[in-house]
């Protein structure tokens, strides 16, 4: 997501989330279950098996690989990798970070203390993103000194919403980059299957329903927006995996409205969308494009 980020943000003190802090002190704490330290530790090959999943060898889920293989390939989309992360297992990086510092007196300097923190990240429109890798190798390549986290995705999911983070970032700074929005954060975390908004037919409905109490709007349709392809590393375009705007949303409408009557227009359907609980939930946001009702597509 390097178009997206701006690095690592240095997190508020807090306590990590519950299931976070019990992962991380199943996994040994300042140690391996072995007692080996995790200072200096290696990601790589045995070093990898340094979390509660028995047998897992720190390569990433082959589901997700797939469904990730097909989205670029243009057989799959992103419902499709969104599920395969249902059962999948992630890493999030926990970082040490300097607590801070007593004031020294009589000369004495206090002792400094180091508590275990989240990573998060700042997206481009300045929201709150938190990182997950689907192996330790993409984790070590991005931040050598995290320590990883094994949790289910779902759990990852639920630490986003526990630190108020929108996006989910799979893999920053890696060959693909995959980014989950809010939605379906909000469903992974729940365990729910999730579409994405401009293929919700419900959701179309709903918000057609809504415009019906404009005359002037003819129809709507909801299309992918601007936001929902993502860019490769190595340059590719892929359907799938922006950051967002993820709805478009095309008015068309009759002739006869001047500039005026087309803003008040677009606020009132925005305002009115907008306290409607299924586009609170399902939608990330949105761009809305005005086309004349004379151009509309045929069915």
């Amino acid at each position: 997501m390097a178009s997206n980020e701006t690095g690592p943000a240095t997190p508020p003190q807090r306590h990590l989330p519950g299931h976070i802090a019990a992962a991380l002190a199943g996994a040994g704490g300042a140690a391996d279950s072995a007692g080996q330290p995790w200072a200096g530790r290696s990601l790589a090959g045995e070093d990898a098996r340094i979390h509660n999943f028995e047998d897992d060898d720190g390569t990433a889920s082959e589901s997700y690989l797939a469904a990730v293989g097909a989205l670029r390939n243009g057989t799959g989309d992103e419902a499709g990798v969104v599920a395969s992360l249902a059962s999948a297992r992630v890493f999030i990086p926990i970082v040490a970070q300097l607590a801070e510092e007593a004031d020294g007196r009589d000369g004495l300097q206090a002792d400094k203390q180091a508590d275990m923190a989240l990573v998060t990240l700042q997206a481009a429109d300045g929201r709150t993103a938190m990182p997950a890798f689907t192996s330790t190798a993409a984790l070590s390549a991005w931040h050598p000194g995290a320590r990883p986290v094994a949790v289910y995705a779902a759990r990852a999911a639920l630490s986003a919403v526990a630190e108020g983070a929108e996006l989910l970032v799979l893999d920053p700074g890696s060959e693909f980059t995959f980014v989950v929005r809010r939605p379906a954060v909000w469903a992974l975390a729940q365990q729910l299957e999730w579409s994405p908004s401009y293929a919700d037919a419900e959701l179309a409905a709903e918000m057609g329903a809504g415009a019906a109490a404009f005359p002037a709007v003819r129809s709507i349709e909801l299309v992918p927006g601007r936001g929902v392809a993502a860019r490769a590393a190595d340059g590719t375009v892929v359907a799938g995996g922006g950051a967002g705007p993820e709805l478009q949303v095309v008015l068309y409408l009759e002739d006869g409205l001047d500039a005026s009557g087309v803003q008040g227009l677009v606020a009132g359907l925005q305002e009115q969308w907008s306290r409607n609980v299924l586009f609170g939930e399902r939608v990330d946001s949105i761009d809305i494009k005005l086309r004349r009702a004379d151009r509309q597509p045929t069915a």
